[in-house]
Parts: C-alpha cells; structure tokens; sequence
C-alpha cells in the first residue's frame, strides 16, 4: 500500500477543527479569568509543532516559556500587550506579528478579544 502524499493544510477552506477551552492557571492569574479558545489546524506527529488560530477574552495572566519551547504570531483582530519582566511592554494589533522566544516570562494582557494565528515550536531542551 502506498501513503499518500502530504496536503496542504488550507485555514480558509479546510474544515475548522474542533476548539478546544481553557483558561490560565490561578496561580498566573493577574486580571479577570479570561476563556482562552484555541482551533489547531496541524499539529505535527512527532508532537513538536502545532499551529491554528487563538482567541480570547479579556484578562491578563503571567507566562513563562521553557527552554524549548517558542511561538510566533499574527493579530487578526483585536489587541493585546506583552510585558517583560524588566516591565518593557509592546502592544499588538491587527496585522501585527511577533516572537515569544524560548527562556521568556513576562505578562501577557488581552486589552480587547483577540483573535491571532499562531505557530508553537516545542523541542527537549538541550542537557547541561
């Protein structure tokens, strides 16, 4: 038998995936108790990379990326505002896009419901 070949994966016209509904952790919690929407379109088989669309409401929690692990992303719609822990804070809008690198913490603040393509990266983390 011969394995098909690999599709594109199309957000516009693929079927939308089931979402899946979370919120942040109490004990990150900064501001309100936002429901946090994800839609991941692929996911890769070796658990490593995933992608989709993000949305959530209102709310500000603190986040802290592990050594292996980085996201991009696109606003869609809506803004949000990410602080280091030096306070150094940037707004993101529509079209805008930007990296959360590996080793990052921070705070992460929706100002309005906001809707962003993402791209996540997780690997193992090189030993010391």
């Amino acid at each position: 038998m011969t394995a098909s070949p690999p599709r594109l994966i199309d957000f516009q016209t693929d079927p939308e995936p089931l979402p899946s509904h979370d919120r942040p952790r109490p004990d990150r919690r900064v501001a309100g108790n936002p429901e946090r929407t994800t839609w991941t379109h692929y996911s890769a088989s070796q658990g490593d990379f995933d992608c989709g669309i993000w949305a959530c409401e209102p709310g500000a929690w603190r986040i802290a990326f592990p050594a292996g692990k980085e996201e991009f992303f696109h606003v869609i719609s809506g803004r949000l505002r990410i602080s280091d822990d030096a306070g150094n804070a940037r707004e993101f809008g529509p079209g805008d896009a930007c990296v959360i690198p590996a080793g990052f913490t921070g705070l992460f603040e929706v100002i309005e419901p906001v809707r962003k393509h993402f791209v996540v990266l997780e690997r193992a983390a090189a030993a010391s």
